[in-house]
């Protein structure tokens, strides 16, 4: 049996291969494991300390809260810098700005034609809000038929398909705007929420010392007229968090405006004359560059393409 110094089987370890593999994937695979076997040394980890590790990730895993540490950690928001400088650099017009998907978005959301109630089966939840705008590219004209895809939490701070107490989709829809672009829903204020207690993300971040709180957000991702998707959120102001997310996403320009309404029966559709909060937003969307940067997806969706 050979005998190696952390040098030497870091070394085999990275050098290691029968196939010619893929580059790509051996190159990183190297530098994490290299990184790895160095933090080891550098902290004395030990065996205790290297398998409770291996037991929470684990259990990360089974509680399906990947996503919640990759935004935690700051690795959500690095993937949007990142793409903005590559558009900077290839000196490509910027539309409204991304934010993170978060981990809590679901797929197939019942549709509706130009407006919807976000909130129906929630009456008296929260103060009531409407929220309405337009798609456009990015010369101000409409995109017509395009879809804007929401969802947000419920008063408690929880999302449905991930709270068992919620009927499918609750507070999730799809809306296709008309022909000169415009949207508009009907739900209620949502407050910020914070990772689950007494969950794996809630053990690292107090030992971090850290919360792990958002505030008030909506969600969105907007798509069409062939041009690039849009991941985003808006960010209700006044929150507590707004200027401390634990997930790092809050933007300048994605901070709405709160107009409070007595009265009005320009909603009546919506079922609401007042008094609401209005909030007026429109999604400006980039030109695509191919095919796939059109198709609106979730990462993981859009990953496995």
């Amino acid at each position: 049996m050979a005998e190696y110094t952390p040098s030497e089987l870091l070394a085999l370890v990275n050098a290691s291969q029968v196939s010619a593999g893929d580059e790509r994937v051996r190159a990183i695979t190297a530098r994490i494991v290299a990184d790895l076997f160095r933090t080891i040394e550098a902290f004395q980890v030990t065996p205790n300390e290297f398998w409770s590790t291996m037991q929470w990730l684990t259990r990360l895993g089974q509680a399906d809260m990947v996503g919640l540490i990759t935004a935690g950690l700051g690795f959500d928001r690095l993937l949007d810098i990142l793409e903005e400088e590559a558009d900077q650099a290839a000196a490509r017009a910027q539309g409204t700005p991304r934010a993170i998907e978060g981990p809590l978005y679901v797929a197939g959301a019942p549709s509706a034609q130009r407006e919807v109630r976000l909130d129906e089966g929630n009456e008296g939840k929260g103060e009531v809000l409407v929220m309405e705008g337009r798609v456009l590219d990015l010369d101000g004209k409409p995109v017509p038929h395009a879809s804007v895809d929401v969802w947000h939490c419920n008063e408690l701070g929880r999302y449905s398909h991930f709270d068992p107490a919620q009927p499918d989709y609750n507070l999730r829809r799809r809306i296709e705007t008309d022909a000169d672009g415009n949207y508009r829903f009907r739900s209620f204020l949502p407050p910020g929420y914070a990772i689950p207690p007494d969950s794996p993300v809630s053990e690292l971040f107090a030992l971090l010392g850290r919360h792990g709180n958002r505030p008030a957000h909506i969600h969105f991702l907007v798509s069409g007229g062939g041009k690039r998707a849009l991941t985003t959120q808006v960010n209700i102001p006044g929150d507590t968090f707004l200027d401390d997310d634990f997930a790092f996403a809050t933007r300048d320009g994605l901070i709405v405006s709160l107009e409070k309404v007595e009265r009005s029966t320009e909603y009546a559709s919506l079922g609401v004359t007042g008094p609401f909060t209005h909030v007026r937003f429109d999604f400006v969307l980039q030109d695509a560059l191919n095919d796939a940067e059109a198709v609106a997806a979730s990462r993981y969706a859009a990953a496995t393409a």
